[in-house]
């Protein structure tokens, strides 16, 4: 089983002003994307930006374990020789995707319609998560499971020999459900068709798109209809990989709310279905300014400018917006904190079933810290209370989430007292450089 060592406790505090230019890594979710696509194609796909967090670099590795060549360039760059759709070879071992929820549903999805059979593991955190949301609608395509009790890792697929083409309405919103069933639908003939009743990230559809897949998406009375047809042959790209909306979110809220701060995030992806934090934290009263917006390899992309904001105002978040910002909760419940009046988010029951349960864990770390928090199954209310007013001076479980972890040390640098996380380690999953990243900014976080 997978698991990132000894834990490995960080504590936050205030200090000065946070100052400076934060360069976060790539963007998690289109790393991802780009090396199973890549390994997908025929010929050599190139990429820059890559994240080389520990997720994306475990579905690098699941690509070679597949029969694909991945390999990283001393300057950083990636290159992945692809076998082609319905290529995958069947793997000598079991496939470890460590922490990674996106890496396993999407790589099930990309095998499911090959005909091999693989095993896949993770942490202790990936194996508790709920894996039938992507394996039932994998069984349509003719694909067969094995895992234990409740859908979860390990669990072994044998992939459909002949597969047949599905029409699958997607239950919950959730990005990952959606990208598995397309990545499945590669490989099997006819149009394989996805029905979304709310709009998730469209990473794939954008980014198979861009592969020479014939996929068209359509809004109807059902939703976003996506139809994809199948057994394409997908051309290799040049992908630059956009800056990481969800890791800007850390060093964007910490300025909010660290007195005197300025802080210029460059070339984040502005994808209308990742930013919807951004638009929120606007809404609170932030001073958060888009600059020099522009479009890079099909995805929008803009410097994000955050300052200091003594005002911040509780809001209704809109439920129809948690899609487009659902990694993003802890960290904004963070912010809230540091309003004046409640924070009410609706439409967010995912997020019992991501790394942790997140609202659970940051209703549980924000009470801790002095914040009054209710919550009920898909909702949750933060009670701020200020600037200044934050107590902090606990120390909070993480639960091997690199979110939750990342937030509470968000959180330690404007609370009265110190805060402490029982590990960060699970933060190099997705962050890699976060610890020098923001010491750079003149954080003050501390092993």
């Amino acid at each position: 089983m997978s698991s990132h060592g000894p834990a490995v406790p960080l504590t936050s505090r205030a200090g000065g002003a946070l100052s400076g230019v934060a360069h976060v890594p790539g963007d998690k979710s289109i790393s991802h994307r780009a090396l199973i696509l890549g390994a997908l194609s025929v010929g050599e796909t190139v990429v820059t930006g890559l994240l080389e967090g520990q997720d994306v670099l475990d579905t690098a590795a699941a690509m070679r374990a597949l029969g694909a060549e991945a390999t990283r360039d001393d300057d950083g760059t990636w290159r992945v020789h692809g076998v082609g759709v319905g290529g995958f070879a069947e793997p000598a071992r079991v496939i470890d995707c460590g922490n990674s929820g996106t890496g396993v549903r999407l790589i099930m999805g990309a095998m499911a319609t090959c005909p091999i059979t693989a095993t896949f593991t993770g942490d202790a955190s990936l194996n508790k998560r709920p894996m039938a949301r992507v394996t039932d609608p994998l069984a349509l395509f003719g694909a067969q499971t094995v895992g234990r009790a409740g859908g979860r890792l390990p669990m072994t697929i044998r992939g459909a020999e002949n597969p047949v083409p599905v029409r699958y309405a997607v239950p919950v919103p959730s990005a990952q459900v959606k990208s598995a069933v397309l990545l499945a639908g590669l490989n099997a003939p006819g149009q394989t068709v996805v029905i979304e009743r709310e709009a998730t990230r469209d990473h794939t559809e954008r980014m198979l798109a861009g592969f020479g897949a014939e996929i068209v998406t359509e809004k109807t009375d059902e939703g976003r209809v996506i139809t994809l047809t199948g057994r394409p042959e997908l051309r290799p790209q040049t992908i630059v990989v956009p800056r990481d909306p969800s890791s800007a979110a850390f060093p964007v809220c910490a300025a909010l709310i660290v007195p005197g701060s300025d802080v210029l995030v460059p070339n984040i992806g502005l994808n209308p279905t990742r930013a919807g934090l951004f638009f929120t934290l606007q809404e609170m009263g932030a001073d958060l300014a888009f600059e020099n917006m522009r479009e890079e390899g099909g995805e929008p992309v803009a410097d994000l400018r955050a300052r200091y904001s003594p005002a911040l105002a509780g809001v209704e978040v809109p439920a129809e917006r948690a899609a487009s910002m659902i990694d993003e909760y802890p960290v904004l419940s963070v912010v809230a904190a540091f309003a004046t009046g409640k924070t009410h988010m609706p439409g967010v029951k995912e997020l019992r079933v991501k790394e942790s349960d997140r609202i659970d864990a940051m209703a549980t770390g924000l009470r801790a810290a002095g914040i009054a928090v209710d919550e009920g199954e898909d909702w949750w209310t933060v009670h701020g209370r200020g600037h200044g007013a934050v107590p902090g001076g606990v120390t909070v479980q993480t639960h091997l989430d690199h979110r939750i972890a990342m937030s509470f040390l968000v959180l330690g640098l404007a609370s009265t007292a110190p805060m402490t996380v029982d590990d960060g380690g699970p933060i190099a999953t997705s962050f890699p450089v976060f610890g020098p990243l923001m010491a750079e900014l003149g954080a003050v976080i501390e092993g």
